[in-house]
């Protein structure tokens, strides 16, 4: 049985389809203007609007929406009150809309618990949506170490530590266009570090498992500024992040002993994260970032849950 997941963050299109074991998802960047930090989110909203048509064609033609069960997407970041960004609209409008047209249901679930569904299964770990567990959100807007436990056929989420201020997909982005990276610049930031000099990065204060990243941006600009190379400035920048993870992993193991760790969201994708947080288990790098197969699985748990799989 079949089913469809659409996510429209402020970051990329995407609709994907799981049948239960297997899945296939498609997706595409929102276009930024060189040297920017974004998009306002009625430009989000337009070019999502424009580009779910490529998205399902893209399934339709490799034999993908036949047989659809239900229809599910992210309609919110988070599933807390007052959790709300225009550019989900998109996708669950589009969702209903489908939904009522095939005669099937529809499945809202949130973006958050969408990226944790798509790390367990890209990681082979669907089992553990199903026990509690701690997860990292990392990516461009949201920094958040997450509590996380069963909720019938979805989780339920709970912060317990992460950035203050801004997220670590922020900085690295705001370190990207600095260095004159294209933006989004979490992959690009990536390659150019891997070349710069090994270091320490910044001690980050942390207070329990919140920590600040606002000062890191400032000797980001301080280094680049005395003219030190750009990829030990990337270096820099990636080494804070990471060690400032792994720090707050540690003291949340002694807080919650022998839970796993899951990591997701576009930040997770770094290749210095996945080498020192060894011990967590990680999304494949192709859905680490921004994608709609978590919202399909679990709307294929919701289905499975309602006894119609």
């Amino acid at each position: 049985m079949r089913v469809l997941g659409i996510d429209t963050s402020n970051y990329t299109t995407s609709a994907a389809v799981f049948d239960g074991v297997e899945g296939e998802n498609t997706g595409r960047l929102l276009e930024v203007r060189p040297g920017e930090l974004g998009l306002r989110q009625s430009d989000a909203l337009f070019q999502h609007v424009k580009q779910l048509p490529g998205c399902f064609a893209q399934l339709h033609q490799a034999g993908w929406l036949d047989g659809l069960a239900a229809v599910g997407a992210s309609t919110r970041p988070r599933a807390v009150e007052d959790s709300y960004m225009p550019c989900f609209l998109a996708g669950e409008s589009q969702g209903r809309v489908l939904a009522d047209v095939l005669g099937v249901p529809f499945c809202p679930v949130s973006h958050q618990q969408g990226h944790i569904a798509a790390a367990a299964w890209s990681a082979g770990r669907l089992e553990l949506l199903d026990a509690p567990m701690l997860a990292w959100h990392l990516s461009g807007g949201t920094t958040e170490l997450l509590y996380v436990e069963p909720d019938g056929s979805n989780v339920r989420a709970e912060r317990i530590g992460g950035t203050s201020d801004i997220s670590a997909g922020q900085l690295i982005d705001r370190t990207g266009v600095l260095l004159s990276l294209d933006f989004p610049a979490g992959r690009a930031l990536d390659e150019l570090a891997m070349r710069g000099a090994p270091c320490k990065g910044y001690p980050v204060k942390c207070s329990e498992l919140t920590f600040s990243l606002s000062g890191m941006e400032n000797q980001v600009k301080a280094r680049a500024a005395q003219g030190e190379p750009r990829e030990n400035v990337a270096r820099f920048a990636l080494e804070t992040v990471v060690r400032t993870v792994c720090r707050v992993t540690a003291a949340a193991l002694e807080r919650f002993p022998g839970l796993p760790v899951l990591c997701s969201g576009g930040v997770a994708a770094n290749r210095l994260l996945r080498e020192r947080l060894h011990h967590a288990v990680f999304a494949q790098p192709g859905y680490s970032t921004d994608n709609a197969m978590g919202v399909a699985v679990l709307t294929w748990r919701q289905l499975r849950e309602a006894g119609k799989c």
